[in-house]
């Protein structure tokens, strides 16, 4: 069955026309004279036009065909004014795409959850962050040992699964097995076997760990990047199977993750390989972590539907207080059990994964959104002024249309229509501005990383945030023009018509550019501000010279190499650095300045209690060769630097800094006082022999923190025992100081 066709304004135009006729044939039939006869129908029928425009407005969404045909006005004023739309398209665009680019980071570090499914359902064990491997005990927990995670894991059913994974990401060193190559640097995690089953991910190629990849003697299985795949090997399929050195250990690859997954955390070095933690000892040596009670895992755990954080929360404390007193044993101190009883562990919600980047990146993207903001509102103003200053220009056109009849209402929405449609404009051209702004963002933020998981391309919450921004853009410079629209007098305007007259305008037009000034002061004294402080950041005094000097990222690990072997390698290694054109000095360390690490403990010093509030002090901490200080350019304050005589069989010795000399033994003399890492048993393992000025080794904003050095591979055989003494000896970054071009 069909419906009614619905009638146009033609068809009902000539359907009145119809019965026009009609009526004047009846009435002429009555009697009277043809004119006549039309007159009094006219009269009968009431006014066609009124009719007309009623049947007009009742026959559609009469906003919806308001709003078309102001849309077509607008279009044809910015055509008859190339010049200020270009202008005003230019300037929307930069404030509304440097807006969006921020946003587009903001969203990706910030907003954005993890690509698995359901990420509302992770939460983790712990709510801070933490570097590498921590021990003893401490009062807010987020870092676990192997063997705390298998007894929550089995003790605490209310997860749906429960994974385990590294906070660090050590370097493998990867080669292929079979072929004649260099060994790789790769990024690498170890991960329990349940981690991609407990995100719900699947495989891109071959399949992906599982638990009994965890068992003992299970075969070495890794996983791979979908990244590292396709960048690497071309998506090549035969890789899935392959056998390749991790340190040195055979390891097959099993699979390849999915496409978008980039893991657990977002950080500016995805991982490469994901290896499950049953094989670590076989690919860490003697540095293996996995049975230690050493702190070096994070937990991220499914919930099943129903289960209620907090009670998890309070059962999770109850087990660890539990876990924590038999291990301590019957002996357990008192202080000890008072550190027991005051840990505690915060259940959270991830659905964003261990957010770090979040943490050391929202101050600075707050900053740029607060600046991007300033900058769109002065735009905003300056767009303002050139609307207003048309309008006030086109006041007689203006005029006599509403002396025609036309509401004063129609001249506002056309005024903010204009405003929308230019702000509309120039938000799409400010989607390009953004893409180039993100990328470069990006580019200076983390200007020597392999990889960013950050996508600089609009996603449908950038296009949405961009839309919004540039209707509200609109809307605000928009509205003082449409303020003025509603309010100026036609009479006036039009009297005064051929003689000038007083503006009505210029109070606005005033008041915007005072708006546009102080915003602008605003921005510059910010931005005077921000200078100073980078002025005083890039020149203050920071311990080591940065003219000459070079440091080298090193990745190798030294798996399964004795103290004497790891010596020899060195000693070679320092003597072809030497050796090489140019090259005024080399070293080894464990870490540089201003590389952003920071290995601390607990200290104690010899003939000294603990501390008045029972904790042991501690220092940031470093391990380097010969000739570190010098290299680096670092000054000498007193007594010795570390050099050729401390071998690793020569006695114990440490360098301090200033900041450490005067906190732990103010105006007395440290040369000769010994001091340890740990309790007040080792109190006596290391004699200073030097004092160094201090040097900023991880921020550049914070003042030195109390730091030891101690010379490389100077352990004690029980030390080598240690795994955290063990790895302080793998050397990560070497250090040349250069004459001429670095």
């Amino acid at each position: 069955m069909f419906g009614k066709r619905k009638r146009s304004d033609e068809d009902f135009s000539e359907e009145l026309r119809a019965h026009l006729a009609l009526e004047a044939d009846r009435l002429r039939q009555e009697g009277l004279p043809e004119k006549d006869a039309r007159l009094a129908a006219h009269r009968n029928l009431g006014n066609f036009v009124s009719s007309e425009e009623r049947f007009y407005e009742g026959s559609r969404w009469i906003w919806l065909d308001h709003l078309y045909h102001d849309v077509r006005y607008a279009m044809r004023q910015l055509g008859k004014n190339k010049g200020f739309a270009f202008v005003a398209i230019l300037t929307l665009a930069l404030g509304i795409g440097a807006n969006t680019a921020v946003f587009t980071l903001v969203n990706a570090v910030m907003l954005q959850s993890l690509p698995v499914p359901n990420p509302g359902e992770l939460y983790r064990l712990g709510d801070t962050f933490d570097c590498c491997v921590n021990d003893g005990y401490a009062a807010h927990l987020s870092l676990f040992g192997y063997p705390f995670y298998q007894h929550v894991r089995e003790h605490t059913p209310e997860f749906a699964e429960l994974a385990a994974f590294q906070v660090s990401t050590p370097r493998f060193s990867v080669q292929r097995s079979g072929v004649s190559s260099v060994p790789e640097p790769f990024v690498g995690e170890f991960v329990s076997g349940n981690y991609f089953s407990m995100f719900g991910v699947r495989a891109a190629a071959g399949r992906l760990l599982t638990a009994e990849d965890d068992l003992p003697g299970a075969p070495p299985a890794a996983i791979m990047s979908y990244r590292v795949w396709q960048q690497r090997f071309g998506l090549d399929p035969s890789i899935v199977g392959t056998i390749f050195n991790l340190n040195g250990a055979p390891v097959t690859i099993a699979g390849v993750a999915p496409k978008e997954f980039f893991g657990d955390t977002l950080r500016a070095e995805t991982t490469d390989l994901w290896a499950p933690l049953g094989i670590e000892p076989v690919v860490q040596g003697q540095n293996s972590l996995l049975h230690r009670p050493e702190r070096w895992l994070y937990m991220i755990g499914r919930l099943k539907p129903g289960a209620n954080p907090a009670s998890i929360e309070a059962k999770v404390n109850v087990e660890l207080r539990q876990w924590s007193l038999d291990r301590a044993g019957a002996q357990v101190s008192a202080t000890d059990r008072r550190s027991i009883e005051g840990q505690h562990i915060y259940v959270v919600p991830v659905p964003g994964g261990i957010t770090t980047m979040k943490k050391y990146y929202s101050e600075g993207l707050r900053l740029l959104m607060l600046v991007s903001g300033l900058v769109l509102l002065i735009a905003c103003a300056n767009i303002a002024n050139l609307l207003l200053a048309r309008r006030t220009a086109n006041r007689i056109q203006s005029s006599i249309r509403l002396a025609l009849g036309a509401p004063r209402s129609r001249l506002v929405r056309q005024t903010l229509t204009e405003s929308v449609l230019l702000a509309l404009l120039g938000g799409a051209a400010g989607l390009f501005v953004a893409w180039v702004g993100a990328e470069g963002i990006l580019k200076l933020a983390f200007h020597d990383a392999q990889s960013v998981p950050i996508s600089t391309e609009p996603s449908r919450t950038v296009l949405a945030f961009a839309f919004l921004l540039s209707l509200a853009t609109g809307l605000i410079f928009g509205g003082v023009p449409a303020w003025f629209a509603a309010r100026f007098d036609p009479g006036d305007v039009l009297r005064g018509a051929n003689r000038s007259t007083g503006n009505s305008s210029t109070l606005p037009q005033k008041s915007l550019v005072v708006m546009q000034a102080a915003l602008s002061l605003v921005l510059l004294a910010f931005a005077g501000v921000l200078t100073k402080s980078l002025s005083n950041l890039e020149n203050q005094k920071y311990g080591f010279e940065l003219k000459g000097r070079v440091v080298a990222k090193v990745s190798a690990v030294f798996a399964g190499y004795s103290p004497e072997r790891l010596a020899g390698v060195y000693r070679q290694l320092l003597e072809r650095l030497r050796e090489t054109p140019g090259v005024q000095s080399a070293a080894l360390a464990l870490y540089s300045p201003m590389s952003g690490n920071n290995w601390s403990s607990g200290i104690s010093i010899e003939g000294e209690a603990a501390t008045d509030d029972g904790h042991r002090r501690s220092a940031s901490w470093d391990r380097v060769s010969a000739h570190h200080f010098e290299t680096v350019g670092t000054r000498l304050v007193r007594g010795r630097v570390i050099d050729d005589r401390d071998t690793p069989n020569a006695p114990h010795i440490a360098v301090v800094n200033e900041t450490f000399a005067a906190r732990y033994f103010g105006g007395r003399d440290p040369i000769g006082r010994r001091f340890g890492i740990g309790g007040i048993e080792n109190s006596r393992d290391y004699e200073i022999v030097g004092v160094v000025e201090d040097a900023r080794y991880r921020e550049a904003r914070e003042p030195a923190w109390p730091m030891f050095f101690l010379p490389l591979l100077q352990l004690s055989p029980e030390q080598w025992k240690i795994s955290w003494q063990a790895r302080s000896n793998s050397i990560r970054e070497i250090e040349l100081r250069v004459s001429g071009d670095a």
